[in-house]
């Protein structure tokens, strides 16, 4: 038997959509990075970009559990001394909540060159309405 190894000609995106309201964090973000690393794929290879595009919708209704609504930061340094800025997850809810989704796609992704050209694929949306009807998004149900 031979391994088959896929090319780039074989990269056949498809469009999925994801509705966080009342979902967990973690769950939901774990789906998100296998769709969009393409492991779900029988052609999957690790060195080449087969992954899909996702699309988050009520990403401000996401569920955290425990305290980590008050609890939780978020670390960020500007490399000038005393620079650091800890922003709570409360916060980022109110300002920009899709970055909580993004941070937590990010970190499941692996640390090498094509991550942010996966999180490029990821759109979240705050609210219920999004503008990739034209693509015609595959809903994906999970716990």
């Amino acid at each position: 038997m031979k391994t088959i190894s896929a090319k780039h000609t074989d990269i056949d995106r498809k469009w999925h959509i994801v509705d966080a309201e009342g979902k967990t964090l973690g769950r939901i973000a774990t789906e998100i990075a296998y769709k969009l690393m393409g492991k779900h794929k029988p052609l999957y290879t690790p060195h080449i970009d087969l992954g899909d595009f996702v699309i988050v919708i009520n990403a401000e209704k996401v569920v955290l559990t425990g305290n980590k609504e008050t609890s939780k930061f978020y670390f960020s340094y500007s490399g000038y001394p005393g620079g650091d800025k800890f922003v709570s997850v409360e916060k980022t809810r109110e300002k920009h909540p899709d970055r909580i989704i993004s941070n937590a796609v990010s970190g499941m992704l692996p640390k090498n060159k094509m991550r942010d050209r996966r999180l490029t694929r990821l759109k979240i949306y705050a609210g219920a309405e999004h503008p990739h009807e034209a693509q015609k998004p595959e809903t994906l149900n999970f716990k």
